[in-house]
């Protein structure tokens, strides 16, 4: 027996089809995000780095301000998953003080009203009223 590992050049083409097929695909299930973030912006550096003129490098300057810039990025961004932590701890003690009080909750186009019986969820709390579960963000009003 001959197996030969060359594809021909009809095969080529349709592997190559459905390669193409499948990367349209995986991209089209993608969210599109415009804005950059800290890789991004530290690819943009590396790219800087290395493509400069070797007669005229980049002044430290330059370096150091781009550095500290980066920092800063990635300061903001850990501060600001920080805070998306601390509005879901909120959320979820404030769902969970809710507990054998009665809500008002806006379901559509109708005030659904009982007594909060359980809550579950951490990042986002439902209550449990009326046997059923609702977000907790759906709370309208709350009384004793």
């Amino acid at each position: 027996m001959d197996f030969s590992n060359a594809l021909s050049g009809q095969e080529l083409a349709r592997t190559q089809m459905q390669v193409d097929a499948f990367n349209k695909a995986l991209n089209n299930g993608r969210v599109k995000n415009n804005e950059l973030d800290k890789d991004d912006f530290l690819k943009i550096l590396i790219t800087q780095l290395s493509h400069q003129d070797p007669t005229a490098p980049m002044e430290d300057k330059e370096f150091i301000s781009q550095m500290a810039q980066f920092s800063s990025l990635e300061q903001m961004t850990n501060m600001s998953q920080g805070f998306a932590s601390l509005s879901a701890a909120l959320s979820s003690g404030q769902a969970y003080s809710l507990l054998g009080r009665t809500v008002s909750i806006l379901e559509g186009e109708t005030m659904v009203t009982g007594m909060v019986e359980a809550v579950s969820g951490r990042d986002f709390p439902q209550v449990l009223v009326n046997g059923k579960y609702y977000d907790f963000s759906a709370v309208e009003t709350v009384t004793q």
